[in-house]
């Protein structure tokens, strides 16, 4: 979404299929995919974007729902948060389900989509630390045919989408373990999250997997914390771990995605405080994802 033309949208295009919505983009390579607008129309109402057409993704009914492929969970990009925050998806993916709950209020959350989440790629979209943990892909169409990339190459600039393409589904490993999704905010209620963690249990590679959502440009994932951690655990008997590894664990994570700075130089007390936030966070989480 880069497109800032000093004019308003010109045309829209509403595609009945994937293939029509590539066609047009493809024909039009300025114009700007939308699904729940809850990202863009906030963008353009304030004078930030003029985009120079928008394609609507809302009519192309082959990305509102999911499918079973190969062990993985084919997830259209069109799905809604709240379509996600329900139990028959939140017994599929649990802490996808309770990101999507978190993620705003009703309005926002019956509006909003999987796909616009990860392609705004806002450091505070609570959908993020989830994918990047599960290690999920991206399924990408365009006008030279179809390829997958993960969630995490996207999001740090890696391989970026080229003209005429769009994500069409988001693929995602059925886990069948525990997996948990917790965040911070400012102020009681719905809101943007100051920190958020996304925990994830991989018993059959006896691993943990953990990322750091909105306190960067993209999730982290303290990989150091996650092997340590899973050398802890008792995989073939209750799981459980003494309260003191939870905290150290905490506070591995933490440090790691918040390092100290060189020298005798310290945290100004906002940042601590957001590192105090994390290892609260990385600690409940994998205590809930034990229990």
């Amino acid at each position: 979404m880069t497109t800032h033309a000093p004019q308003t949208a010109q045309s829209v295009t509403l595609p009945a299929s994937l293939d029509e919505a590539v066609a047009a983009l493809t024909a039009m390579p300025a114009a700007v995919p939308v699904a729940g607008g809850t990202d863009l129309m906030a963008a353009v109402n304030k004078g930030q974007l003029r985009p120079a057409g928008l394609v609507g993704l809302g009519r192309i009914n082959e990305i509102r729902g999911w499918q079973y492929q190969d062990g993985h969970a084919l997830l259209g990009a069109g799905l809604t948060h709240s379509r996600m925050g329900r139990p028959d998806f939140a017994a599929l993916i649990p802490a996808l389900a309770a990101a999507a709950r978190a993620a705003g209020p009703p309005q926002i959350r019956n509006a909003g989509t999987l796909g616009g989440n990860v392609v705004t790629a806002a450091p505070t979209g609570d959908s993020l630390p989830v994918l990047a943990a599960l290690e999920a892909d991206l399924v990408v169409m365009g006008p030279l045919g179809t390829r997958e990339i993960p969630v995490s190459h996207l999001l740090a600039g890696r391989d970026l989408l080229a003209p005429g393409e769009l994500v069409a589904f988001v693929r995602v490993p059925l886990l069948h373990a525990p997996q948990v999704f917790v965040k911070a905010t400012g102020r009681t209620g719905p809101a943007r999250a100051t920190a958020s963690v996304a925990v994830v249990l991989d018993p059959a590679r006896r691993g943990v997997r953990c990322a750091v959502g909105a306190i960067a440009p993209m999730p982290l994932r303290p990989l150091e914390a996650e092997h340590w951690i899973a050398s802890l655990v008792d995989w073939d008997g209750e799981r459980g771990l003494a309260p003191e590894a939870l905290t150290a664990f905490g506070e591995y994570v933490a440090a790691a995605c918040i390092p100290d700075p060189e020298g005798d130089e310290q945290l100004p007390p906002a940042v601590l405080h957001l590192r105090r936030t994390v290892a609260a966070l990385a600690r409940r989480a994998l205590g809930r994802a034990l229990s």
